[in-house]
């Protein structure tokens, strides 16, 4: 499973195994680390051999993952915001840091939206819905 998914996570961002082992050594680098290579994770990609614990958490945290789901414990790679928002970790949001403040009224609004959306209706499939525009995309205009 780690090989599959380890493969899939660089190639869903199109990055090489030379970028790959280049930015891994980059952002952990250390005296008592030996530096990654583009053939030590296509030994992994292949299942030839398999990283320590150290190297997947390396991974994980590159990609964003928990290493649970890296290494095939886990079926889908997802948070609880709530614990999320609780939690001590920073958070950002559109690289801006979120206060606790901002943590807290943003728990409540998911918390306000999810309790209100029990109690609206079900709507007809045939009902047509305008399109939000939250102005993420500028390519359309």
């Amino acid at each position: 499973m780690f090989p599959e998914r380890l493969r899939a996570l660089r190639h869903g961002q199109s990055i090489t195994l030379e970028q790959l082992a280049a930015d891994l050594n980059k952002q952990y680098p250390g005296p008592d680390e030996r530096a990654n290579t583009s053939s030590q994770i296509g030994n992994w990609e292949r299942g030839v051999r398999t990283p320590s614990y150290i190297e997947i958490r390396k991974l994980a945290e590159y990609f964003d993952v928990t290493m649970d789901y890296l290494s095939g414990k886990a079926d889908h790679d997802e948070y609880d915001l709530g614990k999320l928002f609780l939690s001590g970790k920073q958070l950002s949001f559109n690289h801006k840091l979120l206060t606790s403040e901002d943590r807290y009224g943003l728990f409540q609004l998911i918390e306000g939206y999810l309790h209100g959306k029990k109690r609206r209706t079900v709507h007809d499939e045939n009902d047509q819905q305008e399109e939000l525009d939250l102005g993420l995309d500028d390519s359309k205009k």
